[in-house]
């Protein structure tokens, strides 16, 4: 940096007046020997909001200070500037007018920028300041996520650019970690950490290689290039050799696994292919290997069912059931209970598929049925290794269930799943595998039925003008409203225009008293069993989803998506 240009960035600071003296000469200073820009340094080591620095930059320069969140661009605009300029010098072309096209950035002091802009565009270029978050979502948005590499591969004829692309010009296994299949795979599933995904899915479409991402329960369709498509194949081989799958076979389902560690977690990655009309659906499921336990306090249940939950987990027999459909905490759950109990002076055993969560001092085993490690095998060989607390991760068939009642009567605590709508259904699914009336009766201590509802952001949600009429033909207690407040989604950065952020369950907590056990030996349907527990203090699913709407946790309409009315 040359005298005049320190003087002239000297001027500039002073003008802005957001910055003393001494911070005008240290942010010099720092430009100087770090090579930075002027606003990274402002944002990084918090001289000022960078907002705030660029809006008045944007003053004291004489330029436009635009902010991208809702901006439409229109895509001729966009086509102006190569899209490896864009993603190089971190901009975005915003509009052209009069044969100037007006570019966003967040770095107008850079003295070499607008001529090679000017030069990439091949015409005139004007700067506009705008935040680097909103610079960042904007490329997202409009060019897709890992936009610049696909467009490095459009230029590399190593690969095929046909619909029906194949990896016979580049063998992805002798690619390097910055070759750009590897790269873009990289790309999507850090994007997909980063929104706090469960599922990844690439589907070919006709036209396109359609990605989604499940964010909160809820699918998302992700941002990409729409010349994509050109390296389906090569895309989708690169995920298999990652999962140790043969890239040959295409007529057949396969599933794998990937081992990777992002932002220094680890994280296993289920991958499931499955051969459709235009070539393989891919699907990921991303579970993190250790991560923050949830709590038993942190499930969010009633007082009362908290109270009923603490008294089965700390029996010394019998069996706990968690049911519900397959994404609605289930494991979760299971953890919970565990952590809670998961003492030095109790041996806990887990056979599970696959192990979701390590577990410190519990002692986790991987079925593998693949091999004949099944459940039941698994469990008869938990008999003789001495536990206190042993957990199922699903109860599948009979001989599970049976070997699973006679470890809970012979002075073990028992923990598992089923797939039931709700807890009473739990009874007649254990009855209908074959297992005797007054050994179901017997064993089970209590069964939670649980689903998984979206949290509303705190940020942005906004309070509702109460239709009593609608909610009370829903069975709402209406006369709650009063004590509580019932809100509605909007939208907003923090929960990336969504209206929601995170999930939290609703729960419904069935104790064996002896009434329960009676109408089990008698074979009782489910709605008697479930009419009497609720007879007994019991709320339902949809009840404690109404106490979630009245605390401002949720919304009507969630708890409508997850439950039936008979829930």
């Amino acid at each position: 940096m040359s005298n005049a240009q320190t003087a002239y960035l000297a001027d500039l600071l002073e003008r802005i007046d957001l910055f003393s003296p001494a911070q005008v000469v240290d942010l010099i200073a720092a430009a100087r020997e770090s090579g930075m820009s002027i606003t990274e340094i402002v944002a990084a080591e918090a001289y000022a909001p960078e907002e705030e620095f660029l809006e008045k930059l944007a003053d004291v320069l004489h330029l436009p200070y635009v902010r991208l969140n809702s901006s439409e661009i229109n895509q001729d605009v966009l086509d102006r500037l190569p899209t490896k300029a864009v993603f190089q010098y971190s901009v975005i072309p915003v509009s052209f007018e009069n044969n100037t096209l007006l570019v966003a950035s967040n770095n107008p002091l850079d003295a070499g920028l607008v001529d090679s802009l000017r030069l990439a565009s091949g015409g005139r270029v004007k700067l506009a300041l705008s935040p680097t978050k909103d610079i960042a979502k904007a490329a997202k948005r409009f060019y897709g996520v890992g936009a610049e590499t696909v467009d490095r591969m459009m230029q590399d004829d190593r690969f095929e650019v046909g619909v029906d692309a194949s990896l016979a010009k580049v063998d992805v296994t002798e690619l390097d970690q910055e070759a750009s299949i590897v790269k873009f795979v990289n790309q999507i599933i850090w994007e997909a950490v980063q929104q706090g995904a469960t599922d990844i899915h690439l589907e070919p479409m006709e036209e396109q290689l359609r990605i989604r991402y499940r964010v909160d329960g809820s699918l998302h369709q992700a941002p990409v290039p729409a010349r994509l498509i050109r390296f389906q194949a090569a895309i989708i081989s690169r995920i298999k050799v990652m999962a140790n799958l043969d890239i040959a076979e295409k007529r057949m389902p396969m599933d794998g696994r990937i081992g990777l560690r992002v932002q220094g977690e680890d994280i296993d990655i289920r991958v499931s292919t499955m051969p459709t009309v235009y070539g393989e659906s891919v699907s990921l499921r991303l579970l993190q290997r250790k991560g923050e336990f949830i709590g038993l306090d942190d499930l969010g249940m009633t007082p009362r069912d908290h109270a009923l939950i603490e008294k089965c987990i700390r029996r010394p027999n019998g069996i706990v059931l968690v049911t519900g459909p397959t994404g609605s905490g289930k494991s979760t759950s299971l953890y919970a209970f565990l952590h809670e109990i998961n003492k030095i002076d109790r041996r806990i055993l887990t056979a599970e598929e696959p192990i979701e969560y390590e577990m410190g001092g519990i002692n986790q085993v991987l079925v593998r049925p693949d091999i004949g490690l099944t459940f039941a095998r698994t469990l008869r060989s938990f008999l003789r290794q001495d536990p206190d607390i042993i957990m199922v991760g699903e109860i599948r068939d009979a001989e599970t269930a049976e070997i699973a009642i006679q470890a809970s009567l012979t002075g073990h605590l028992v923990f598992s799943t089923l797939h039931t709508n709700d807890a009473a259904g739990s009874f007649t699914r254990l009855l209908d595998m074959g297992v005797e009336p007054f050994l179901v009766a017997s064993a089970v201590a209590g069964v939670v039925a649980q689903r998984l509802v979206r949290r509303l952001c705190r940020e942005c949600r906004k309070l509702v003008v109460t239709d009593t009429s609608r909610l009370e033909e829903l069975g709402f207690p209406v006369q709650q409203v009063t004590a509580g407040t019932i809100y509605e989604p909007d939208a907003c950065e923090t929960c990336r225009m969504t209206g929601f952020q995170g999930r939290g369950g609703i729960f419904e907590v069935l104790q064996v008293t002896e009434a329960i056990e009676a109408l089990v030996v008698a074979q009782s349907s489910s709605h008697d069993i479930r009419q009497r527990a609720v007879a007994e203090g019991m709320k339902t699913l949809r009840d404690d989803g109404w106490q979630k709407v009245l605390s401002g946790f949720t919304t009507v309409e969630e708890v409508l998506r997850v439950t039936e009315e008979n829930q």
